[in-house]
Parts: structure tokens; C-alpha cells; sequence
């Protein structure tokens, strides 16, 4: 089974992608999902707080995730505070969520920062979701109703798209999803093609 690492920024359609893999019957994991539920654990509630004091919390003692965005995306200190919180335990939940899915030929991960967090390490391969710079922006301030200024800072706080697709292995470019269905067929099954090589080379060791 291969590991294979979705991203691409903030705007450029990930989620649209996972989506169409799925379809495919490939399992995806959404690491932005499973990172929001590890903010109702305790024990990560108490060290966000400590990072970023109370003020991030509701009346209900839980994270405001608008109010805590604020605070850490201005702050590269706190944002990789934040990150040394959540993202071991995405990734250690990631692990075994993929023991469960291991009869899969390919399994997906999708996350906004598999490279900044240094995560890329543990996927075969890499795809990068592309698409213009002011499409993005204005996908996300259709969608999550963000100021410009938001979107942008939160753009400054990943690695930049050329570089990304420098260090992937396949870019799907997203600026219509009717273009990058051809892609994604395309791209299912060149990985298909290596994890069938994968495995007979492990099976003749």
C-alpha cells in the first residue's frame, strides 16, 4: 500500500480532489477534519490556552477557532507552537487509521501543510492541487467569509505554490473542476500502476 500526500494552498481545492480520489474508491484521510477534533481534548485545550491564554476559549470552555487563527497567524511563534501541539497526534492517528485501510492499493492524506509541518517524509508521493493566486483568494472569502487581509496572511504562512510543485510529484491544476477530472483519472492510475510494481518487488524479497 502506498501513502500518498495531497496538498496544496489554502483555496486551491483539495477538498474538491479528495473528493473525486474518493469517488475512486480510494480511502482519504482530511487532516484538517481530525485536527479540529483533537481541540476538544482536555489535555490540548490546557496547553493551547497556555500558549495563547484564555481568550481564545467560548462561555463553554471550548476553542474558539476564529479567535485562536487570529492570534497564531500573526505570530510564526505561536502558529509553530499550535502545530507542535496538533500535528503529532494527526499524524499518529493518521498511522492507524492506514493499518485499517492497508489492503487498499493507495491510501490519501489530505492536508494545507504536509510540507511545512515536514510531514512529507512519510508519503510515497506527493500531489499538488494548483490554481491562480486571486482565484484562491476569492474561493475563500466566498467560502469562509474571510477578509482579504485573512486569506492573504494565512497564503504568507505556507510555502509558496511554485515550490510545492517543485517537490511534488503531480500537480493537478484546479481552476475548473471539469479540468482536473482528466487529471485525477490520470494520476489514479499511474499510482495504481506503481503500487502493482511496489508490491511485486516486495514480493519477490
Amino acid at each position: 500500500m502506498l501513502k500518498i500526500g495531497l496538498t496544496g494552498s489554502i483555496g486551491s481545492g483539495k477538498s474538491t480532489i479528495a473528493s473525486l480520489f474518493r469517488v475512486l474508491g480510494i480511502p482519504v484521510y482530511i487532516a484538517d477534519i481530525e485536527a479540529k477534533k483533537f481541540l476538544s481534548d482536555p489535555e490540548v485545550i490546557l496547553k493551547i490556552t497556555a500558549m495563547a491564554g484564555d481568550e481564545v476559549l467560548t462561555s463553554e470552555g471550548e476553542i474558539n477557532r476564529r479567535v485562536l487563527a487570529a492570534k497564531v497567524f500573526g505570530d510564526p511563534e505561536k502558529l509553530q507552537e499550535l502545530n507542535s501541539i496538533i500535528h503529532p497526534r494527526v499524524r499518529n492517528h493518521f498511522m492507524e487509521w492506514a493499518e485499517i485501510h492497508k489492503q487498499s492499493p493507495y491510501i490519501i492524506q489530505e492536508s494545507a501543510i504536509i510540507f511545512e509541518s515536514g510531514f512529507y517524509t512519510m508519503f510515497d508521493l506527493i500531489i499538488v492541487v494548483s490554481a491562480p493566486e486571486e482565484e484562491r483568494i476569492s474561493r475563500v472569502i466566498l467560502r469562509d467569509g474571510f477578509k482579504r487581509e485573512e486569506v492573504i496572511s494565512r497564503i504568507e504562512n505556507q510555502w509558496p505554490e511554485y515550490l510545492k510543485i517543485e517537490k511534488a510529484n503531480f500537480e493537478i491544476k484546479n481552476s475548473d473542476v471539469d479540468i482536473a477530472i482528466p487529471q485525477v483519472l490520470k494520476i489514479h492510475q499511474e499510482i495504481l500502476n506503481i503500487s502493482k510494481t511496489s508490491s511485486a518487488q516486495k514480493w519477490k524479497k
